[in-house]
């Protein structure tokens, strides 16, 4: 979920072209985002994103499938954006309590209007339903490797692994919790946190 599409980071040997086509990818992401919160899924067209990226619906197929790979570019690169930050992180902090606060860190830049909108969009692609399983398990994948490059020390790979497992269990609860809440919203931040304060509290 994003604000804003995340910018993807140029590779450190990136050439003329390469650059050419991030960017390229990057403003066609960018354009389908504001089509799609303004207009909706269904209302949006692959012809009108070509239009409102300044490209061909040929040069479109170029760098995206269909409309769902668009959205799930904005999910990787909002995914690798949390994993950079958590490998900054000083092995010190406790694995649990790190990926907590990256967490949080990260949900709290959306408003709850931008996540309910977004959190809408995602949810109106069968296709991107479908897929929601198999994007549970390769994060908590992506995460346990991540642990494993702060972490270093091998005989810790098991608590690590079960770190990524409940994280992403809380991330998961608390999203639900979130999205089924009634009344005045509370920001999805509020409820990442008491989820990660339960998990602390029962183990």
């Amino acid at each position: 979920m994003s604000a804003n599409t995340p910018a993807v980071k140029a590779a450190p040997t990136e050439s003329p072209r390469e650059r050419k086509r991030r960017e390229t990818r990057q403003r066609i992401a960018e354009a389908a985002q504001r089509l799609f919160l303004a207009n909706g899924y269904d209302g949006t067209t692959l012809d009108a994103i070509a239009a409102e990226a300044g490209i061909s619906r040929r040069t479109f197929f170029s760098y995206f499938k269909s409309k769902d790979d668009i959205i799930l570019f904005w999910r990787d690169a909002d995914s690798a954006s949390l994993y950079a930050d958590l490998l900054r992180t000083s092995p010190d902090v406790p694995p649990l309590d790190a990926v907590r606060d990256v967490m949080v860190k990260h949900i709290e830049r959306y408003t709850t209007e931008r996540m309910t909108a977004v959190d809408n969009l995602m949810r109106s692609s069968e296709a991107l339903l479908a897929r929601k399983q198999a994007y549970y398990a390769e994060q908590e994948q992506v995460l346990f490797n991540t642990l494993c490059e702060v972490w270093r020390q091998p005989e810790r790979r098991a608590a690590l692994r079960m770190v990524a497992m409940v994280s992403i269990g809380a991330m998961r609860l608390a999203l639900q919790a979130w999205r089924e809440q009634s009344g005045q919203r509370k920001p999805a931040a509020s409820f990442l946190r008491d989820a990660f304060d339960s998990l602390k509290s029962e183990l």
